[in-house]
This record gives C-alpha cells, structure tokens and sequence, in this order.
C-alpha cells in the first residue's frame, strides 16, 4: 500500500457520501464542534452526543487546531516553504496558508481530503491565493497523492516540506496499516522537512472512549493508540521537546487536562 494504488477493503464501507446528509461525517462533526455552519443534522446529534459526555470536547478541539498553526509556525519560522495538510477537513480560520504565510509569503500549501465536500470548500476558500491547491486523496492510498502532487508540480520533493497529519491517523483502522502511510509520505521527503502528528489517546478516560464506539462502520470510526504507537510513526525523525504529550502541553502550561487526551508531536528528518 504504501508504495502503490491498491485501495484499503474498508474504504467502500467507510468512505463518506458527504452530500447524504443522514450519514455521517467526521469533518463535518468536527466543522460544527469548532464553530462553523458547513454540516448536518445527523454530525449536530453526534456532536450534541459527545459534547454531554465529553463537555471538554469544544476545548479540546481548540487545542488541537492550535496545535496544528503551532506546528506549521515552527516548519516556517524554520525556512520551510511548503506544506502538505493531510485529512486537512473543512476550512476554518486561522488556514494553514494563512499562518505559514505570516512567516513565509511565498509558502505552498496543498490540502488533501477524501471528501468531496471538504475539497469543495477549500477550492472555494482557496479561488484567490496563489500556490494553495486542494487535493481529493484518500490518505491510506499514499502512492496516489504522492504520484498526483508530482504530476501537477504541486510542490518540489527536492525541498523541505512540512507534512501534517492533524487528527486524521485515528480515522486509519490498524489493518490499513497507518505506520506504512506514514513512512510513505516520509520517504518522499528530504532532510530538513518537519512530521506534525496529533492523534487520539487510548490513555483518555474509559468512559470517553466508550463514548466514541457511537462511530462503529462510519467515516467517523476511530482507533485510538498509546502514547508509544504514536510514537512509532514519527519513525525517522528528531522529535522536539516537548515529545508525545498532549497537545496542550504544546501551547501554554495553564491549560487543564482532559479526560480525552488528544497526543501531539513534532520532528524533524535529520
């Protein structure tokens, strides 16, 4: 898989029909949990659902987005000039472009998601700035995105890039193998270039993860890992202090835990 195009056994039962607007999304369930207007009755009812049992989930949502602009002001303030937002979902300010761009003008910024609906929001989001492409890609098919950016000169693989896996790998069940996506992502890129991964925690609260068995056979399942399994994927990269934590311990020291721990780490290819 990671090297080829052969396409994952779930991906039939599992890829979104985003304009089936009583199945589910994991996009757009996340869209409504940070505010915006672009989801469903049925993504409100889930989110309603997690929200009673989890009341920090708006928060922690929150964090994670932080966690996200962090990583990305660090690749640039770092000299990289390209970026690759993987599972980038719906778009919501501050955009990933936006934040590179403070620092780096000139930043590349590709946005893959295999949502049609979220690919449409972004190419509509992205109709004036130059050098933001959207990308319809399913990430556990790495060898297509990568072949695709390469065809189209999307951005230069003899450069830094920063790849961001912003809560998307928990969405990869285990038998589709997300070290592998990882690793083929990191292989295409040369030293210097930056892996920021969030990811949801098996060390959150039995209670939270119950909770999230909601999403069984939907776009919306999930798998979350241990602290070491996160780890693993950053295989082949210097990781910076403050390591696999949660994501709050990126951005302030006053922030509260949360019963559901969202794990953020950042490296970079030595």
């Amino acid at each position: 898989m990671a090297e080829g195009t052969e396409r994952p056994a779930s991906e039939l039962r599992r890829k979104p029909d985003s304009l089936d607007p009583n199945e589910l999304s994991s996009a757009r369930v996340y869209d409504y949990l940070l505010g915006g207007k672009d989801n469903y009755e049925t993504d409100r009812k889930m989110a309603g659902r997690m929200l009673a049992e989890v009341p920090e989930l708006g928060a922690l949502v929150l964090f994670t987005r932080g966690f996200l602009i962090k990583a990305v002001q660090m690749a640039a303030e770092a000299g990289i000039r390209q970026f690759l937002d993987l599972g980038s979902g719906i778009p919501i300010a501050p955009s990933v472009h936006e934040a590179a761009r403070e620092i780096q003008p000139t930043a590349q910024v590709v946005y893959v998601d295999y949502d049609q609906v979220v690919v449409t929001h972004c190419e509509a989001l992205l109709a004036g700035p130059p050098g933001t492409t959207a990308l319809l890609g399913d990430i556990r098919c790495p060898g297509d995105i990568l072949d695709e950016i390469t065809k189209r000169g999307l951005l230069d693989f003899d450069e830094p890039i920063a790849l961001l896996f912003s809560g998307v790998l928990h969405y990869v069940m285990d038998d589709e193998r997300p070290a592998e996506v990882v690793a083929a992502f990191r292989d295409r890129v040369v030293s210097g270039s930056y892996l920021a991964i969030s990811h949801g925690s098996s060390d959150s609260s039995p209670e939270i993860l119950q909770v999230l068995t909601g999403t069984a056979n939907t776009s919306a399942q999930v798998t979350f890992r241990s602290t070491a399994e996160t780890e693993s994927y950053l295989a082949g990269f210097e990781l910076f202090e403050p390591g696999v934590v949660p994501v709050q311990q990126w951005l302030r020291p006053d922030l509260p835990e949360t019963r559901m721990v969202m794990l953020g780490a950042i490296g970079r290819k030595p």
